[in-house]
């Protein structure tokens, strides 16, 4: 983690840094923040500023973000494998398919047991297809689908493959499930949570969500914006 000062020299060739977006934050919101703060602190008109990942406002963790000559960066930064840990809720399917949006199927869990529940987990691994929520920021022609859905209108959208290369159970209680997922760009959680629910031949949705490594970088060594802000000019 940076203790040292920056210099606004260091800021403009470029710096990767590691922030732990806020709950509630857009990464978009929180890039803005910090390239104001740069640019007030160290007096400077322009500097390129952007990050290596989206993070959704309702989920927490490692956002990277990147500034001057090292924005060149970000598409490599964003390729790297990501893990996430977080919480399904069994029973209840939403269609933004976490709590943006509220409950409006609901399953029994009673006949589900802890042994289905990690059996599961099997069929996540490796090479998957996946159908992106349809809340969420992709673009289809032109438009965004989370336009679509708010809209009410239906849209087709496209299975994509992705890689999970880890997938654990970490604490069971019921309804609320535990995970750790280790995964490639472009996996969506959200969409693990619905399929994981189809799985247990129930209904599941993303209640907490929370990314805590970008290929090497870690979450703990991330800082917020009050340390930040300790270490400008």
């Amino acid at each position: 983690m940076q203790t040292k000062i920056f210099t606004p020299e260091e800021f403009k060739d470029g710096q990767i840094l590691l922030f732990d977006k806020p709950l509630g934050w857009t990464s978009f919101q929180l890039v803005n923040k910090v390239r104001w703060l740069i640019r007030k602190s160290c007096d400077i008109k322009k500097i390129k500023v952007g990050h290596a990942g989206t993070l959704d406002p309702l989920a927490s963790g490692l956002l990277i973000i990147c500034t001057g000559k090292f924005t060149k960066r970000i598409e490599e930064l964003q390729g790297q494998e990501k893990e996430y840990t977080g919480t399904f809720n069994l029973g209840g399917a939403t269609p933004s398919y976490d709590l943006e949006t509220a409950i409006d199927q609901t399953f029994p869990t009673t006949d589900i047991s802890e042994e289905n529940i990690h059996e599961a987990t099997k069929n996540f691994l490796g090479e998957i297809s996946q159908v992106p929520p349809v809340f969420s920021a992709l673009k289809k022609d032109g438009k965004r689908l989370y336009e679509y859905a708010r809209n009410g209108e239906d849209v087709e959208i496209p299975s994509r493959k992705v890689t999970i290369s880890a997938f654990k159970i970490t604490n069971i209680e019921m309804p609320k499930v535990d995970f750790r997922v280790t995964c490639s760009k472009g996996t969506y959680i959200r969409s693990l949570a619905h399929d994981f629910g189809k799985a247990l031949n129930s209904g599941a949705h993303l209640s907490t969500l929370r990314r805590t490594k970008i290929g090497t970088f870690n979450v703990v060594d991330s800082l917020d914006l009050d340390s930040f802000e300790k270490l400008l000019p």
